[in-house]
């Protein structure tokens, strides 16, 4: 998709709003699951997720246009939405944000905080996006899809610095939604000439992309039904599961109890907040552990936006099985 100068080109404009992230090897994590696991640290992010990079390389897109814009519309269930509240007031560009009903009230409120306005409309992400699009041709907005070429050129910055970091990775988890993160890692490890695997990672009652990418064409399931709600999705874009079909080496489903049993492993090992699409990965290297054993293995943590609530309740409950740390 693109070249290696243009991703690096990408990524010198990113860093100018958002610091590089780090990438940690964990001693207590790694002794818990018995693995060699490196975590890339997008959480850290100043929005707690990878999206806002490729936000940012989005509303620049449109502010190299010459039409006039009268503002962006997009659906979310958060973390895309906080990405294009904040790179739309950095360009001066009005945001309107479409989730479901019953999102997540301190990501609507952080989203508001940036600036935008945010409307609840439908029972799911993909409600939500039929709604968004009818409402960009009413109002005359600019329609952001949840996958987009600048997006991953955007998004793809964090790839740039996790293979710049860590050489000669054997394997590397990433959590699929619509499939910008997934995508923009296959997009620099392609444009590098790497070898590395990279694995997707999607919530076992939102398998679409799963299904989908064994049966070699799009999928859509009747529900997305998990928590964790940035892997909650319908159906593949078709875009991107072109790129996921050709380069990813596996798909991964885990359970919502998997999910959260990670998420209590990441606050045990490592003191780091992690929101259910967040702890995707590292459920699926643990539950891929015969396969990961012996290997250089990567995960990435995006997303840290998660209701309070919610997350105190997840760390009170313990399965039996858990890790020791």
């Amino acid at each position: 998709m693109f070249a290696a100068r243009e991703l690096n080109d990408a990524a010198d404009f990113v860093h100018g709003y958002v610091a590089p992230t780090p990438t940690i090897r964990w001693p207590l994590l790694e002794r818990a699951t018995g693995l060699s696991i490196y975590v890339k640290h997008e959480n850290h992010t100043r929005l707690g997720a990878f999206k806002v990079r490729g936000g940012l390389t989005f509303c620049r897109y449109l502010s190299r246009s010459t039409q006039i814009i009268n503002g962006i519309i997009s659906a979310t269930r958060g973390n895309h939405g906080q990405s294009l509240a904040y790179a739309a007031s950095v360009f001066g560009l009005r945001a309107t944000i479409i989730v479901p009903f019953g999102n997540s009230c301190e990501k609507n409120a952080s989203m508001r905080a940036l600036g935008a306005d945010v409307i609840e409309q439908g029972d799911d992400f993909q409600d939500a996006a039929d709604f968004a699009r009818q409402k960009a041709v009413e109002d005359d907005l600019v329609m952001v899809p949840p996958f987009h070429p600048e997006l991953v050129r955007g998004v793809a910055s964090y790839g740039v610095e996790l293979f710049e970091a860590i050489k000669n990775l054997d394997r590397v988890y990433v959590p699929i939604g619509m499939g910008s993160g997934i995508c923009s890692l296959i997009t620099v490890r392609d444009a590098l000439g790497l070898k590395t695997d990279i694995i997707g990672v999607v919530a076992t009652g939102a398998d679409a992309v799963r299904q989908s990418f064994y049966k070699g064409e799009i999928c859509e399931t009747r529900t997305a039904v998990t928590f964790a709600d940035g892997v909650a999705c319908r159906k593949p874009d078709p875009a991107a599961f072109e790129i996921i079909k050709r380069g990813a080496s596996d798909i991964i489903a885990v359970s919502d109890n998997q999910i959260k049993q990670a998420m209590r492993l990441y606050f045990s090992a490592t003191h780091n907040l992690a929101e259910g699409a967040g702890a995707c990965a590292l459920a699926a290297v643990i539950a891929d552990k015969n396969r990961a054993i012996g290997k250089k293995n990567a995960i990435i943590l995006s997303g840290a936006n998660i209701d309070r609530d919610v997350y105190a309740e997840i760390l009170r409950e313990r399965n039996e099985d858990e890790p020791e740390i």
